[in-house]
């Protein structure tokens, strides 16, 4: 849309006023809610409480359910915008409140009076009755406002488009922008477009970016300009420190919470599994050894987390003087590098099992992307050289199985296809990580164990 059209035309709907107008109606909703729960509750006459120690107890936990509701972000854009995250919030905001007026009562010594039943059926009414509260304004949102209740203006000036749901997008207009440091009613103009507006993103050539930053400066609204550079770079943020400006390009996938809980995990099945499983693998090492006299372990170096490099322990299933210490040539089916034994182990996925000592040392996870051998190659290139995101792998611990592996991804690399499967899924299980995940991969391991591509 061109800009003075965009202007004549009034489309700029006032969202800050509706947003406060449904800020106000919810809170005053929830606190109504509340004093008739506890009105209830004492009606109801459970537990045997007067109705003037119920609305004593209701004075008490109103204001402090405010607070943490209000601190906890249950009037906000975002519980505005998102159905669940309003209800988690406010199942918090329910839970909080009441532990800390429990705690409240115990310390008080009034524990021995203290009304169980009735404080039970009010909170769990108030819970109900707001969430119904939510329920109905996330439909009335959604079906009388279109789902709007925040601003967005897009200009576009030349740069790459933009798709923004909700977003009202305008044409920049060559005239005003030429005029707009000499000519007041012109920067009039692009003032009105931007007043009022949640965020104004424009997409520009990079020599304009300095004369939109400084319009919105002055006009004094959230502004942020489109980068390319930034979007091929996958910017994830800006500081600043000591007065210079820094892109934040990586962080972490895992938090250092995450860090430990994935931990417990692996040392939690570990720990057990190398206990029950000792006795298999003594046997698997004697059978080894006795079949050609060789080293019972294949140790190869392989890329593990942060690309570093670490010593990955494996049965040994080759002959050793075919031992294929860099992985440029795939195990295919019938090889003849495979031992008895080792055709055995391999198609079990026993030979796997020395790498529970590479959990026990930090080195590798239970779960996460399979560490593959530095000469590993699929369609003659090197794994690497097929995707640039191959590195991106090794953000996390490899893992004995991953998300790859049970989808069916394993077995000889042939072509680039079977490597970039195995890829996407190892990247998608970094970005989806949750400790539930890492034991239903686990489980899912079992049916794969025996699988048509392991020889």
């Amino acid at each position: 849309m061109p800009f003075r059209d965009y202007l004549n035309g009034n489309l700029r709907p006032a969202m800050e006023h509706r947003r406060l107008q449904l800020y106000v109606i919810l809170f005053l909703a929830d606190c109504a809610i509340v004093w008739l729960s506890f009105r209830l509750g004492s009606a109801l006459g459970i537990g045997g409480s007067p109705s003037g120690q119920a609305m004593q107890i209701m004075q008490m936990v109103l204001p402090i359910f405010v607070v943490i509701a209000a601190y906890n972000r249950l009037y906000s854009i975002r519980a505005l915008e998102q159905l669940r995250y309003a209800l988690g919030r406010l199942v918090t905001a329910v839970a909080i409140s009441s532990m800390l007026f429990l705690v409240v009562t115990v310390y008080a010594r009034t524990s021995d009076e203290f009304p169980r039943g009735t404080f039970s059926v009010s909170i769990l009414v108030a819970l109900v009755l707001m969430g119904l509260v939510r329920v109905g304004a996330y439909y009335l949102i959604r079906n009388h406002f279109g789902g709007r209740v925040r601003s967005v203006l897009v200009i576009d000036d030349g740069g790459p488009p933009l798709n923004f749901p909700n977003a009202d997008v305008v044409a920049a207009d060559p005239t005003l922008i030429a005029n707009a440091h000499s000519d007041p009613r012109a920067l009039d103009m692009i003032g009105q477009a931007m007043r009022n507006m949640d965020r104004v993103i424009v997409s520009c050539p990079v020599k304009r970016r300095q004369f939109w930053t400084a319009i919105m400066r002055a006009a004094g609204v959230h502004g942020e300009v489109v980068s390319e550079s930034l979007q091929e770079l996958g910017a994830l943020a800006l500081e600043r420190d000591h007065g210079f400006s820094f892109l934040v390009v990586s962080a972490g996938p895992l938090g250092l919470r995450d860090r430990l809980a994935k931990r417990a995990i692996d040392l939690a099945f570990t720990v057990p599994a190398l206990i029950v499983l000792s006795p298999l693998m003594l046997i698997v090492a004697l059978l080894i050894k006795l079949e050609d006299g060789g080293p019972i372990f294949f140790v190869q170096p392989r890329m593990g987390q942060h690309n570093c490099m670490f010593n990955m322990l494996k049965f040994r299933s080759m002959r050793v003087e075919k031992l294929d210490n860099d992985g440029a040539r795939s195990t295919a089916r019938d090889d003849d590098r495979v031992t008895r034994i080792g055709k055995f182990i391999r198609r079990t996925s026993i030979d796997e099992l020395p790498q529970l000592l590479n959990v026990l040392l930090a080195e590798m996870s239970l779960v996460g992307p399979r560490p593959h051998a530095l000469g590993s190659l699929a369609n003659e290139k090197l794994f690497w050289e097929i995707d640039r995101d191959y590195w991106h792998r090794h953000s996390l611990k490899p893992g004995l199985t991953g998300l790859a592996q049970i989808r069916g991804y394993r077995g000889a690399t042939e072509t680039e296809t079977h490597l970039t499967d195995r890829l996407q899924a190892d990247l998608e299980y970094i970005r989806t990580w949750t400790p539930l995940a890492d034991i239903k991969i686990m489980l899912a391991t079992a049916r794969v164990l025996v699988h048509p591509n392991a020889y």
